[in-house]
């Protein structure tokens, strides 16, 4: 179990902290919800949770079969809805540093989907992940 400590500062802003470390962040409304937009929204942080898990689930498998894939970047786009306002769609673009062989692509491909994140999203929200591999950047 972890937890995490949630303080409201007032003004739409809010600080979280994680225990175990001490590490905070502070969180703001979008301007688009009555906020300035000066930091991450809570929905943002749901974009931003799966985006780092797909990043670091790959980097435990390429750990694990020795490879190094530092560089990796991770796009997540998210799309809102009103009436209930909420997250409909979560694009994520996955540009890999090196090119690998098809059993390797397989592989780091379905860790990545099997991220506890992707996994936790609501079946309603569009999810898709999209790879891009060094033959197809040109």
């Amino acid at each position: 179990m972890v937890q995490i400590q949630t303080k409201y500062l007032g003004d739409l802003h809010c600080e979280a902290e994680h225990m175990p470390s001490g590490n905070k962040l502070v969180t703001d409304a979008p301007k688009d919800n009555r906020g300035r937009g000066e930091a991450f929204s809570p929905t943002d942080l749901i974009a931003t949770s799966l985006g780092t898990c797909i990043a670091t689930i790959l980097g435990i498998q390429a750990k694990d079969l020795g490879l190094d894939l530092e560089g990796i970047r991770v796009t997540v786009e998210k799309h809102m809805a009103e009436g209930p306002r909420r997250i409909v769609r979560l694009k994520t673009n996955v540009w890999m540093p090196t090119g690998l062989d098809g059993d390797l692509v397989d592989r780091l491909e379905r860790a990545a989907r099997g991220c506890p994140v992707h996994h936790s999203i609501h079946p309603d929200i569009d999810a898709p992940i999209e790879f891009h591999w060094p033959s197809e950047n040109g």
